[in-house]
C-alpha cells in the first residue's frame, strides 16, 4: 500500500504518464484487489487458476507498458530497468500459466 499512501520518487516519475489519468491510490487499491483475487483463485482449485494468473499478470503487464512508455518518451531514463522487470514478470506469469501440472499420486490411484 506504499504506492497509494507514500509513493517513492521513482515510482511517481516512472508512472507519470499513467497518473495523469488514474491516481496512485486507485492503482494501489487495484494491486490489492488483484492480489486478493489471485489468492482466492489459487485456493479455489485448478478450475480457477486462469483467473489467478490473469489477476497477477495483467497489472504487471500494464505497469511494464507504463514504464516502457515513460522510458521511451525520455522523461525518466531509469524507467528502463523497471520496465524490463515488470515486463519480465508478466511474461514469466504467462509462461508459468501454460505449464501442465502433474497429477498428485493419490488422485491418479483413485482413477486407475
Amino acid at each position: 500500500m506504499g504506492i497509494a499512501f507514500d509513493p517513492r520518487y521513482g515510482t511517481s516519475q516512472g508512472l507519470s504518464h499513467v497518473i495523469r489519468y488514474v491516481p496512485l491510490t486507485v492503482l494501489g487499491w487495484g494491486w490489492v484487489t488483484c492480489g486478493g483475487l489471485a489468492i482466492v483463485a489459487g485456493l479455489a482449485g485448478t478450475r480457477w487458476q486462469p483467473l489467478g494468473f490473469a489477476a497477477i499478470g495483467v497489472p504487471a503487464g500494464m505497469w511494464g507498458a507504463a514504464w516502457t512508455v515513460t522510458w521511451a518518451s525520455g522523461d525518466y531514463p531509469p524507467a528502463l530497468g523497471a520496465a524490463a522487470a515488470w515486463a519480465g514478470f508478466a511474461l514469466g506469469t504467462v509462461w508459468v500459466s501454460g505449464l501442465q501440472e502433474r497429477p498428485h499420486p493419490m488422485e491418479v490411484s483413485r482413477w486407475t
